[in-house]
């Protein structure tokens, strides 16, 4: 979605966008029941059809934004595991599990899998499948850990 499009529009419907928040304004502070939200979204879409914005883009920018946001957590988390390793611990929980614990990050896996469950910063980011970086990150976490034991 361009900006400059999104410029011009403005600047030819910006009496129509008024009104309508005025409008909508109205709703939201006279009426007080469900009704009132459903205006607010029948307002709402109507400017959206009116602008010529389809359901199919606000999906596609939504999902782009996600990606986006999901690749930079992976990122940031990644970049933590290189600086944290020295900090970490493994603990191995007797089921063929395990968990690795530093300052930012939370790893639980199995022993064998291909797949680890990342917690970064007290937030779950989801299953990710074993890269150079993580098997690097536990076997640094299996030696902090055995030489702080020893």
């Amino acid at each position: 979605m361009n900006t400059e499009v999104w410029i011009e529009f403005l600047k030819q419907n910006w009496l129509v966008i008024v009104i309508a928040l005025i409008v909508l304004f109205v709703v939201l502070n006279v009426v007080r029941t469900v009704v009132k939200w459903a205006l607010a979204v029948l307002i709402i879409a109507g400017l959206l059809i009116y602008s010529g914005i389809s359901l199919d883009q606000i999906k596609d920018v939504v999902s782009t934004v996600t990606d986006e946001t999901i690749d930079t957590v992976k990122t940031e988390a990644l970049n933590m595991m290189m600086k944290e390793a020295q900090e970490a611990t493994y603990v191995s929980n007797g089921d063929g599990s395990f968990s690795i614990t530093a300052p930012n990050l939370q790893l639980k896996g199995e022993s064998g899998s291909n797949e680890v469950e990342v917690t970064f910063r007290g937030v779950p980011v989801g299953k990710w499948e074993m890269n150079d970086t993580i098997r690097s990150y536990i076997d640094s976490a299996r030696n902090n850990t055995g030489s702080n034991q020893g």
